[in-house]
């Protein structure tokens, strides 16, 4: 299989995986290198999520990222696919717990836009310049992000209308 070409993104660490390009910008660089990454025809957003590593094991062998790569607590992660070159490119940015907060990709891949607000919604990543960074998934009166590991779960009593059992049809 051949190695896939390598998307213009100058100064980005890069690595291989599985066949598939992955580019690790710097949280600085994140837009610029969307920029780039779509002008050389990555021009589909097919995925846009994050990941909480707070309870992941942290030692050698755990969490594998290529050197000069800073392990933060928040990953967001994007999938970008070149119809024309028929390829696939994931970008894997950092995303420290003190300063949770990203560029928008919502001017270069408008369709971005529900993706960001459920990060931000699960996990409260802010998308900085989002055209409406709102919950999406919770009520708008919702306290804290139940996709990130120290949430508190806690309980939610069920509510039924009447006696189940009572109406089931017997068979």
């Amino acid at each position: 299989m051949p190695e896939p070409a390598k998307p213009e993104v100058d100064d980005v660490v890069a690595a291989n995986s599985r066949g598939q390009r992955v580019v690790f910008p710097h949280r600085a660089e994140y837009f610029a290198s969307m920029r780039a990454l779509c002008a050389d025809s990555f021009t589909m957003l097919v995925d846009l999520t994050a990941v909480d590593y707070l309870t992941y094991p942290s030692g050698p062998g755990s969490r594998v990222l290529p050197e000069g790569v800073v392990a933060e607590r928040f990953e967001v992660v994007v999938n970008l696919l070149s119809i024309a070159r028929r390829e696939r490119v994931r970008v894997r940015v950092q995303v420290p717990t003190d300063d949770a907060n990203i560029a928008s990709l919502f001017d270069i891949y408008p369709g971005s836009e529900a993706m960001e607000r459920e990060v931000y919604d699960m996990f409260g990543i802010v998308f900085i310049d989002h055209p409406d960074l709102t919950r999406i998934l919770m009520p708008e009166d919702w306290q804290g992000f139940p996709l990130r590991k120290d949430y508190d779960q806690g309980s939610i009593p069920v509510q039924f209308s009447g006696d189940f059992a009572a109406r089931r049809v017997p068979r």
